[in-house]
C-alpha cells in the first residue's frame, strides 16, 4: 500500500516535518512493506518557513531587521541553494505577535523589516521568492518594504517620507532611480488567501484594521490615506492594483507586490502544494493522512489540511482521506465534505493541554492512532 503523509504543524507542539516522520516511523513499525512518502505542509501562514525549509532540504537564515516598532528584532528565511529559493513569513519581522497590546496602532507599524529580508535573501543569491503574508501588524501599504528596497517616497515640499502606516498621508511623488538592482531577476509568489481590494469598507482597513488595534476614526483615516498612496502609486508605476482581489492582504501588501514588484498572489496551500510537487504522489497513492492541532469548521474553509485532502481526491478519487488532529470540535465534521473522508482525535486518555502538547506525547498519540487507523485500511483493503 502507498501512503502520501502531509500534515500540518500542531501549534505550540510539533511541527509539519517532524509530525509527518512519526507517522512514517510508526506505520513502517507496523506495515513495513507499505510505501511511505512525507511533505511538509503550510499554507503560507505561520509554519511556512520552517516546513517548506525542512522538507525541501533547505536551511534556516538568521538575521536582523527591524520589527513592526521601528526596533531590531531577530528573523529569519528558508534558504534552498539549489533552487535559487527564499521562503518568508512576513510575521517573522512585521508580524501583530511582536506588537504588545497596549501599543497595537497600525499608524505607527510599518514592513521595512519584510524588505530587509528579502534583500538580505537577495544578497544570498535567491532569485525566487515564496513570501506568506498573513499575521501582520502592519497597514503600511507596503510602504516600508519598498523603501527598504529603494524605492524612494517624497512628501509635497521634497523631503522624503517615512515608513510608518501614518507616513502614507505626506506621500506625493515616488522616484524608482535607486530600487535594488537585483529585483529585475526575481519571481515573487506571494502566498494570499484573503479577497479583499485595497480601499472601502471592505478594504485592509475596514476589514482588517480593528484587529490591529486601529479605532474606527484610525479606520477611516488610514483608509484615506491608503487610497491617496494608491492613486500616486498606481501612476508612478503603471500598473493598476486598487481593486484586484487580495489587493488588502497584510494592510496593503498584496497591492504593493503586484503594482511595484510584479507578485504573483495565490491561494496558500496551492501555492505550497504546487512548489513541493505533490501531485505526482498522489496520483497512484492508496491513503493520504494528513490533519492539524484543532480541527474545526474553519479547517473546511480552505486550511492547509483541506486544501491537500482535495488535490487528493482530485489526483485519485479513489484514495483515502484520513486527518489527525489534537482535538476536533463540534464543527468538525464540515471537513467531510471538502475531502477528508474522515477525522480521528489523537488523545488516548484525558489530560491537560499543557501534557497534550507535550512534543513527546504528540508523537506517541499520533504513532498509536495512526496504528489503528492504518489496521482498518488494510483489513479494508
Amino acid at each position: 500500500m502507498k501512503i502520501v503523509i502531509s500534515i500540518d504543524s500542531f501549534k505550540d507542539s510539533i511541527s509539519s516535518f517532524e509530525a509527518g516522520h512519526a507517522l512514517q516511523e510508526a506505520i513502517k513499525q507496523q506495515f513495513p512493506d507499505d510505501i511511505v512518502k512525507v511533505f511538509p505542509l503550510a499554507d503560507g501562514g505561520e509554519g511556512t518557513v520552517t516546513a517548506m525549509t525542512q522538507g525541501l532540504g533547505g536551511k534556516i537564515v538568521p538575521v536582523e531587521v527591524m520589527g513592526p516598532l521601528g526596533e531590531a528584532v531577530s528573523s529569519r528565511y528558508g534558504y534552498l541553494p539549489d533552487n535559487e529559493m527564499a521562503i518568508i513569513e512576513m510575521a517573522d519581522s512585521s508580524g501583530l505577535p511582536m506588537v504588545p497590546v497596549n501599543r497595537r496602532n497600525p499608524m505607527d507599524t510599518t514592513t521595512y523589516g519584510l524588505g530587509q529580508l528579502i534583500a538580505k535573501a537577495m544578497d544570498n543569491g535567491c532569485k525566487r521568492f515564496i513570501i506568506g503574508i498573513g499575521g501582520s501588524a502592519t497597514n503600511d501599504c507596503g510602504l516600508g518594504m519598498l523603501t527598504a528596497l529603494g524605492y524612494d517616497f517624497y512628501k509635497a515640499d521634497g523631503t522624503k517620507a517615512g515608513i510608518f502606516g501614518k507616513d502614507l498621508a505626506d506621500i506625493a511623488s515616488i522616484d524608482t532611480s535607486h530600487v535594488n538592482s537585483k529585483l529585475k531577476n526575481c519571481v515573487f509568489q506571494i502566498a494570499c488567501d484573503v479577497n479583499n481590494p485595497l480601499c472601502g469598507l471592505n478594504g485592509c482597513s475596514y476589514i482588517y484594521g480593528p484587529q490591529k488595534g486601529a479605532t474606527p476614526q484610525i479606520v477611516t483615516t488610514m483608509d484615506e490615506y491608503i487610497s491617496d498612496f494608491a492613486q500616486v502609486a498606481e501612476k508612478a508605476m503603471g500598473r493598476k492594483g486598487r481593486d484586484m482581489a487580495g489587493a488588502g492582504a497584510a494592510g496593503g501588501l498584496g497591492f504593493a507586490f503586484h503594482v511595484f514588484i510584479n507578485g504573483n498572489l495565490t491561494p496558500g496551500v496551492e501555492l505550497i502544494l504546487g512548489t513541493i510537487g505533490m501531485e505526482k504522489e498522489l496520483i497512484d497513492a492508496d491513503v493520504l493522512i494528513t490533519g492539524e492541532g484543532r480541527m474545526d469548521k474553519q479547517t473546511a474553509m480552505g486550511k492547509a489540511p483541506a486544501g491537500v485532502a482535495q488535490l487528493a481526491k482530485k489526483c485519485n478519487p479513489d484514495c483515502v482521506t484520513v486527518a489527525l488532529c489534537g482535538c476536533a470540535t463540534d464543527e468538525a465534521y464540515f471537513v467531510n465534505e471538502h475531502g477528508i473522508d474522515g477525522y480521528f482525535p489523537i488523545l488516548q486518555e484525558p489530560m491537560t493541554a499543557q501534557q497534550a502538547m507535550d512534543k513527546d506525547k504528540s508523537k506517541e498519540n499520533l504513532g498509536l492512532t495512526v496504528r489503528q487507523v492504518m489496521n482498518l485500511i488494510h483489513r479494508m483493503k
